[in-house]
């Protein structure tokens, strides 16, 4: 979710879509201040002043920390391949030597009075200053270097050896285990630090099954791999102390996988304070105690809280919930508006109009909010018919040199379906849900698709696991292209046909279907975000939309719109019917009423503005391949109130065949 509220972006109650609003930054001091003159992508995040010229984006929040969480995985991935088992074979033990126990002055001074650490504590964890060679040494001469010593069972295993100017070295053939490891048996909690400093600064604050990594940070995690069973798997709960940075991070990470996020907690240090030490230095043990008592839980893969979701929800408190993408239907828009992550399934009896009605849908949301398209449609092939037809619905005119789309007009209406528009066709028919939602997710990461369209859902090849039954499989079907939705934000449009849907009993009308008239299973009400039935009224000659579910009422409601389909075109007209009286027959029928605006336009040469009730209307611009056809007498459209006997100035001319009249209906 992003938070336009922190760039004070009024989104005028919308949650998806392309709007225009007020310009923060310059609508105040300009001269016609309702001017709306920002732009916003609201699901892109885009903004973009026409006045002052202000552009930017906001970001998602919820992309973010997906963002974050797959990096982590997958770097967790790499070093899972790199990792390699445990040490094996014989390694070298180092000599115990007790007699440098009594610490050279400059040794004591730097642990006791530098660091804050007691003698006792540095005594009972046997920590040692001595004269060693390192390998950054000068040929043939030692240096004083402390010795961090690494017993196991009492036996001393390795020794970590640093001098008081920060170089280290470990005893070469020696194995790493961790440090100060045996103070873990029998202890039902236990605190890993990312130094040997550090626990013995928590040795010194009074917390006893203390061990640190021996290798500083870093994600690799080998050492470890022969102390889980043994040291580690009775552990209640698991206190990690790590390094308030990067490296810290990812090491705290890299543990919690391996010894369970459910039972591990995170200390959080002081403000401006990088690890445990630094806070014993700066505020004492009292607020070292503090920290390590204050641990919080570590978030749980796939777990969320309120607490968890605290910008989110403070956007959705300060923002509310508006209504999604509309589609430029007036009625229809009143029921139903869209977002991407959700799944809708539409339905209706064969030859009714259910893939048209897609097709313009589509459309619609692509030209008014840039949501990219791609078809999975056996039905609909070869592939250029379909170009062909979804081109007859932008133009509003044939697909030919003879009906008035000339070279020009193609080529625009070609390059933009060659932008928005792909279709699926697996090679060697392999028509697999699997490869019908690898392909999609190919689709989202390099074209940005917004929505994908599956018609019919009986032409996805069955693959029914051995005992699993019809109704298990459909809902599986479904659970993984609602969970496709959410977690690749498509919207995803489902086509299912019905089983044989009886007449009416008592007047032997066709009823309607209904959503649980769909074949197979009563899951495709219950699982879609957004239930459609197309059914066509040849009687009235239109087409009823049933919206039968839209599962969040912030998107719309259960409702009826009505269209009037033009068949040379492609394109549903908004219509209602009103009741006109014949003075002629003294009697009352009811007339279609259609909406012909914008009937004779070229969508993909149409902009935007925002009317005087405050919603954006399509605003035709000049096009010279296609021009209004004037039918009344005086060349201007009809007042509203007109008989239906007198044709719109944007109606089709005579002899244009329209559903229900003459002709015959393009099939659907």
């Amino acid at each position: 979710m992003r938070d336009f509220s922190h760039f004070n972006i009024d989104l005028r109650g919308h949650t998806s879509g392309r709007i225009k609003t007020l310009c923060p930054w310059c609508s105040e001091q300009r001269r016609d201040k309702k001017d709306r003159c920002l732009s916003v992508n609201i699901d892109k995040g885009l903004y973009k002043c026409h006045h002052c010229g202000a552009a930017g984006i906001v970001p998602d929040m919820a992309e973010e920390r997906r963002r974050q969480q797959e990096w982590e995985r997958r770097k967790r991935q790499l070093e899972e391949q790199r990792r390699k088992g445990s040490a094996a074979g014989r390694f070298r033990r180092p000599e115990w030597r007790p007699e440098f126990l009594t610490l050279a002055p400059e040794a004591e001074d730097y642990l006791v009075r530098q660091r804050g650490i007691s003698r006792r504590t540095l005594l009972a964890a046997k920590v040692t200053a001595q004269p060693v060679h390192l390998p950054s040494s000068p040929e043939g001469q030692d240096e004083l270097a402390i010795g961090f010593n690494y017993f196991e069972q009492g036996q001393l295993v390795n020794t970590k050896f640093r001098t008081l100017d920060k170089r280290f070295a470990l005893v070469p053939g020696a194995e790493l285990i961790p440090y100060h490891i045996d103070s873990l048996f029998g202890a039902t909690v236990c605190y890993i630090t990312e130094g040997e400093i550090d626990a013995l600064t928590l040795l010194h604050c009074g917390y006893e099954a203390v061990t640190s990594v021996p290798a500083g940070g870093g994600a690799k995690t080998d050492w470890m791999d022969r102390f889980v069973e043994t040291h580690f798997e009775d552990k209640q709960t698991v206190v990690l102390c790590m390094d308030a940075d990067e490296v810290g991070g990812k090491l705290t990470a890299e543990l919690a996988r391996r010894l369970g996020a459910e039972r591990c907690r995170l200390v959080r240090w002081e403000a401006g304070c990088k690890d445990a030490n630094d806070v014993l230095t700066r505020y004492g043990e009292e607020a070292v105690r503090r920290c390590v008592e204050a641990a919080q839980d570590l978030p749980l893969d796939g777990i969320f809280t309120a607490g968890d979701l605290t910008d989110e929800l403070h956007t959705l408190y300060l923002n509310g919930m508006g209504r999604g993408a509309d589609t430029g239907w007036t009625d229809f828009d009143r029921l139903v508006s869209f977002e991407p992550g959700r799944f809708a399934v539409v339905t209706g009896r064969p030859g009714e109009g259910k893939s048209e009605w897609i097709d313009e849908l589509c459309l619609r949301l692509c030209l008014r909010h840039e949501w990219r398209v791609a078809y999975f449609s056996p039905e609909n092939m070869p592939i250029v018919l379909h170009l062909r037809k979804l081109a007859e619905k932008i133009t509003g005119v044939p697909f030919a040199p003879a009906g008035r789309m000339d070279e020009a007009l193609f080529g625009r209406v070609r390059d933009w379906l060659a932008t928005n528009v792909s279709h699926i066709l697996p090679a060697d028919d392999d028509y697999t849900l699997d490869t019908l939602l690898h392909k999609a997710a190919q689709l989202v990461a390099r074209r940005g698709i917004r929505i994908l369209v599956c018609d019919p859902l009986n032409r996805i090849e069955q693959r029914m696991e051995a005992g699993q039954t019809e109704l298990q499989y459909l809902s599986s079907v479904l659970n993984r292209l609602v969970r496709f939705a959410q977690q690749h934000r498509v919207l995803v449009i489902l086509v299912a046909h019905p089983r044989k849907v009886n007449r009416n009993n008592l007047d032997g009308r066709r009823r309607r279907v209904e959503m649980n008239d769909i074949n197979g299973s009563a899951d495709f009400g219950n699982k879609a975000d957004y239930c459609f039935v197309v059914d066509r009224d040849d009687e009235r000659q239109c087409t009823h939309l049933f919206v039968d579910k839209v599962r969040f009422k912030y998107l719309g409601d259960r409702g009826e719109a009505t269209f009037h389909y033009d068949v040379r075109s492609g394109r549903f007209l908004t219509c209602g019917f009103q009741k006109v009286y014949n003075t002629q027959l003294g009697e009352v029928k009811m007339e279609q009423k259609v909406d012909w605006r914008w009937f004779n336009t070229v969508w993909i040469d149409t902009h935007t503005l925002t009317g005087t009730d405050g919603e954006e209307r399509p605003v035709p611009r000049a096009s010279a391949s296609v021009r209004p056809e004037k039918t009344t007498a005086s060349g201007n459209a009809p007042s509203p109130g007109a008989s239906a006997s007198v044709r719109p100035e944007n109606a089709p001319p005579e002899g244009r065949t329209t559903a229900g009249t003459t002709g015959e209906r393009r099939d659907a």
